[in-house]
């Protein structure tokens, strides 16, 4: 077994709907350096899967997986390992017809208690409870306020893996929360995404400090405001 250090949402400069301050290899260089194995770019709605990107990650020693954060009746999930028809997914009984096709994708419920508006929330996560491979723990929490608590009570419950991300939006975000994901054989998409399913996956998190927190948001909401990164 080969174990590997994975984050699945992140976003880059590509992004049709984020102002974000640095490119897909920016975040590449930045991943190698921390020691990640793997890395999914989840845009909004759009799909990537760039060969060039693609090469120029595996050069450097680090899978990169074709995906994306598509939003489906307003909610945002992750299509990881999927193709570019994912794009076209527009409920959630269509993403079920694409994971029939794709097996090996997964289907990521990214953030569920965090009370955003594209936040899948308890409802919707139990009423399309057999859609799930996995459930996120996401990065953006402090020791105050954690609105990941009830993400491993339900995913015992539920009998589905958990796993951590970044949702990475400034490149301060990547490191701080992440997946270590037991591979068995060459580091593929395909087998990281297996891996997954088998359960063959541990989070290792910690939680941001309130000044590094405060600074993520600031920056967020600077740039939701003037649509360019900050």
């Amino acid at each position: 077994m080969t174990k590997v250090k994975v984050e699945l949402h992140s976003h880059t400069s590509d992004d049709p709907e984020d102002a974000i301050g640095y490119s897909a290899r920016d975040l590449i260089d930045r991943a190698v350096a921390l020691g990640y194995g793997a890395l999914a770019i989840t845009l909004h709605d759009r799909h990537f899967e760039d060969p060039a990107t693609t090469d120029y990650a595996r050069r450097r020693g680090l899978t990169l997986i074709p995906s994306i954060e598509r939003t489906i009746e307003r909610c945002h999930i992750l299509l990881v390992n999927f193709p570019a028809e994912s794009e076209q997914t527009t409920d959630f009984e269509s993403v079920r017809r694409l994971k029939a096709r794709h097996p090996e994708g997964l289907v990521i419920a990214p953030h569920p208690w965090f009370p955003l508006g594209s936040s899948l929330g308890e409802q919707r996560l139990n009423a399309q409870a057999d859609l799930w491979d996995a459930v996120e723990i996401s990065a953006f929490y402090t020791r105050l306020v954690d609105y990941n608590t009830p993400v491993h009570a339900w995913a015992r419950t539920r009998g589905v893996p958990v796993v951590g991300n970044g949702d990475v939006h400034q490149l301060r975000q990547l490191g701080t929360t992440f997946s270590l994901v037991d591979v068995d054989g060459p580091v593929t998409s395909d087998a990281i995404c297996e891996a997954i399913r088998a359960g063959r996956v541990r989070v290792e998190s910690r939680p941001l400090t309130h000044l590094e927190a405060a600074r993520i948001a600031l920056r967020a909401i600077l740039g939701n405001l003037t649509g360019r990164a900050w």
